[in-house]
């Protein structure tokens, strides 16, 4: 495993492992996890790696092991997207795979909505409403973020900062991801015309519809793997047919 840093424009160091040699595959974490949580404690990445990819997985800004400030400045519209295509610039990629897990997912659809063009991706624990109307997830999330310690044991708000203490983050920083969100409204998605497997947990409807996602998309493809939002992350299935859908084009 490999470990290194980038710096944004902004100077903002994010940091990145990579394990594996190949095809470039960046992978892209959710929100409140960082690549450790969402890609390699679980196997997905040793599992890509050994199917001849470059598995490369930033920690997105005020994630993981990258900075996380707390100055507005650094949190414009759409800087998740722009930091990974930075990225992609400073690689050299012209010919790789992309994909993310629920706010990778969407950083991943902004990607595209900026012109990126990878081979093929992945858009996973991901659905419509997620892309086109990022304001019911992002209330969600800043309702927990504003309350912590005060949300009733069990409840869905309950559990996020129950996993947001697994991951050690940071309130502040995270409570100014949620500004950063932008809609990528149908029409756009609609236009998405290149091979996207929609990869999704059978009990998963945090983000909506993924069936209806994938339907959306031109050449969308729906694939189930068990589990809920959560959950699914923890199951081998998931790093498998993300593995199987990119070998599919080799």
């Amino acid at each position: 495993m490999q470990n290194w840093i980038f710096k944004t424009v902004d100077g903002i160091a994010i940091h990145v492992r990579e394990v594996g040699e190949g095809r470039p595959v960046i992978l892209l974490h959710g929100y409140f996890s960082e690549a450790e949580t969402n890609w390699i404690k679980y196997g997905h990445a040793a599992l890509l790696a050994e199917a001849g990819f470059r598995v490369i997985m930033p920690d997105l800004r005020a994630h993981g092991l990258s900075d996380k400030p707390h100055d507005p400045a650094h949190y414009p519209k759409d800087i998740l997207a722009d930091d990974q295509l930075a990225l992609i610039d400073h690689l050299g990629l012209s010919d790789f795979d992309l994909g993310g897990y629920s706010l990778g997912g969407r950083t991943v659809a902004r990607m595209l909505a900026k012109g990126c063009r990878p081979r093929r991706v992945v858009i996973s624990g991901m659905g419509l409403e997620g892309l086109a109307d990022t304001g019911k997830r992002a209330g969600h999330f800043r309702h927990v973020l504003e309350n912590l310690g005060k949300h009733e044991r069990g409840s869905p708000a309950f559990m996020a900062e129950a996993f947001l203490k697994t991951t050690g983050g940071d309130p502040v920083a995270l409570l100014r991801i949620l500004d950063t969100f932008v809609d990528t409204p149908v029409d756009l998605l609609a236009r998405f015309d290149l091979p996207i497997g929609v990869v999704c947990g059978e009990d998963d409807n945090d983000n909506g519809s993924a069936t209806a996602l994938a339907r959306t998309l031109p050449q969308g493809r729906l694939i189930s793997v068990p589990g809920n939002h959560m959950s699914a992350v923890i199951k081998p299935e998931l790093g498998e047919v993300i593995r199987d859908y990119l070998l599919e084009a080799l």
